[in-house]
């Protein structure tokens, strides 16, 4: 399985055409995709067109949804942001250090293009 990033997921209903897009397609048609429950809050909070949200939401919802976070995980995401800070990197968006860390925690790979997961890629992160 491969979590995917509202990164992707945005190109990707936006009609942009990249690696990280052509990937998910291999992934969707292969039944390889999952999500999360703050990636597909990011996602359906940014259409304007009603139908095309309505469209996305049943989309999405048929892929299994991780919850992405809860106490331990907080905690954890903490200590790895702290670990990265000692290492001159900084992660922009603390969403994405809860991500990151989730996928880290249970060996999820994750699709993206957002340049905070390559630094988090640096405590063990699995990128595709």
């Amino acid at each position: 399985m491969i979590l995917v990033d509202s990164s992707v997921w945005i190109d990707y209903f936006n009609g942009i055409r990249n690696s990280q897009t052509k990937k998910l397609d291999d992934f969707l048609e292969n039944d390889l995709v999952t999500i999360g429950d703050i990636i597909l809050t990011e996602v359906l909070q940014g259409f304007r067109n009603d139908s095309d949200y309505r469209l996305a939401k049943t989309h999405l919802t048929k892929l299994h949804c991780y919850a992405i976070s809860n106490k331990n995980m907080a905690l954890k995401s903490a200590e790895n942001f702290r670990k990265l800070r000692k290492m001159g990197l900084t992660v922009r968006k603390k969403v994405d250090m809860l991500i990151g860390t989730f996928c880290i925690e249970n060996k999820i790979p994750l699709l993206t293009n957002d340049k905070d997961f390559e630094m988090i890629a640096h405590l063990g992160l699995k990128l595709v």
